[in-house]
């Protein structure tokens, strides 16, 4: 019976996941619609407020920042898992209702980012009809 070859990075670490430091990782994201809203909700657990930029270019969203890892105990001799991903992130969202743009307002509270994007009133006029 052939065994895998050996890997002395798997030994020393373990089973890590696919993602390799450098990586940027992509937080899930949620886009809905209320009747005066649309909302865009991103969970950004272990991520400051003041490590997120939130950005408005016409009719696209952009959401950036980065989640530092915490310290490694200094115990640890192996890591047998590793998924929860650290460093930059980036997601862009294009918003196809017209919104208010200078009203857009962002909060960060118990991991999620929460972007509400009031909806822009529709422009109504009463148009005469002409005739002889």
């Amino acid at each position: 019976m052939d065994r895998p070859p050996r890997d002395p990075a798997a030994e020393l670490f373990g089973e890590l996941s696919e993602w390799t430091p450098g990586d940027r990782w992509r937080p899930a994201l949620d886009v809905f619609e209320t009747e005066k809203s649309v909302v865009v909700r991103v969970e950004l657990g272990g991520v400051r407020s003041q490590d997120v930029k939130v950005s408005v270019d016409g009719d696209t969203l952009r959401i950036q920042g980065v989640r530092h890892a915490p310290r490694a105990a200094a115990e640890t001799v192996r890591l047998h898992r590793m998924e929860v991903a650290f460093g930059r992130f980036e997601r862009t969202v294009r918003i196809a209702i017209p919104f208010e743009r200078d009203r857009v307002q962002a909060h960060l509270e118990e991991g999620f980012l929460t972007i509400e994007l009031p909806k822009r009133e529709p422009v109504r006029r009463r148009i005469e009809v002409g005739g002889s």
